[in-house]
């Protein structure tokens, strides 16, 4: 009898072609799809994310997004926790998940021993980097960040505030990287698992990337942004994110919308790069040619579970 996987992941940078992947796998295999992203897990954050639509579905049962509300907050913990239920469920009814998404640090807790320190906090340190982001800005407060951790920098986004904050007081109350404060387990995995992922030329996913933005705007990008803002919703952790930060700060007026198009372009396109860089150093990852398209890229990973399933990988 041949062993199959318990779960298949497919990742890789935004604007790669995962969500149609997806889809077509789920199809030839009776799979269900699993959201690994971190940022679609909330409800009215649509055309930002990239949302999968109903008609793109397919009728393929997905799970894990639009469960919060754009005011709630939500750790790669509780992430973990979540997914690793989804996962047992739809296993237990004798069907594949398939985890989707490009947030790494997500995708690499669900699929390993991957355990989480609670270090006490330190208001006084706290209060430092607090006022380094308030004269200096993001960007400096990452810097700090990729100085004293710089893998914990790797997997943050400037922008995500919080998270960078978090990271920063662990080093600073500890002494010691976030990593070496987790247990080595984190490489042990907890499923049998296929990790595949979509790659292509750097510079024609810049060119995705930046016309999949044009028409993000043209769908309602900025209306979506000014409804959250005007539901309160500016400081929220969800609000953070690359696109709805920069559009965020244009309608306010603090910056003309034309340059919030041209920072949300840059700051993605450096996302999808750390991205990359994040699955190439923590996760081996099976490697697709994302320009050979969807059915191709297909074909190939149902050879790899075929392959997987006469114990050619575990």
């Amino acid at each position: 009898m041949s062993v199959m996987p318990e779960v298949v992941a497919i990742v890789g940078p935004t604007a790669s072609g995962k969500t149609a992947l997806s889809v077509r796998l789920a199809e030839e295999t009776g799979g269900e799809i699993i959201n690994g992203d971190a940022l679609q897990v909330y409800r009215g954050l649509d055309i930002g994310t990239a949302k999968i639509t109903e008609e793109e579905k397919r009728g393929v049962p997905h799970h894990l997004f639009d469960i919060l509300e754009p005011s709630d907050s939500f750790s790669v913990f509780d992430y973990q926790e979540r997914v690793r239920g989804k996962i047992r469920e739809i296993n237990s009814r004798g069907r594949l998940p398939i985890l989707v998404g490009g947030t790494g640090l997500y995708v690499q807790a669900v699929l390993f021993d991957f355990r989480f320190t609670d270090q006490k906090s330190d208001p006084a340190f706290r209060s430092e980097m607090e006022q380094l982001l308030e004269q200096n800005g993001p960007e400096a407060l990452h810097a700090e960040l990729a100085r004293l951790d710089p893998d914990a920098a790797l997997s943050i986004h400037p922008n995500n505030t919080r998270r960078v904050l978090r990271a920063l007081e662990i080093v600073g109350v500890t002494g010691r990287p976030r990593a070496e404060l987790e247990d080595s387990g984190n490489r042990r995995p907890v499923f049998r698992h296929l990790l595949t992922g979509l790659d292509m030329d750097r510079e024609k996913l810049y060119e995705r990337i930046n016309l999949r933005f044009d028409l993000m705007m043209e769908a309602g990008f900025a209306e979506e942004v000014r409804r959250l803002a005007e539901a309160g919703l500016t400081g929220a952790q969800s609000m953070k994110a690359i696109g709805y930060r920069e559009i965020a700060s244009a309608l306010s007026g603090e910056i003309p919308m034309e340059e919030a198009l041209e920072l949300a372009k840059r700051n993605t396109r450096r996302y999808a790069k750390r991205q990359l860089t994040y699955f190439r150093n923590k996760l081996d990852v099976h490697w697709l040619d994302a320009e050979e398209g969807t059915e191709k890229n297909l074909s190939q990973i149902l050879n790899l579970l075929k392959e997987f399933g006469a114990g050619s990988r575990i």
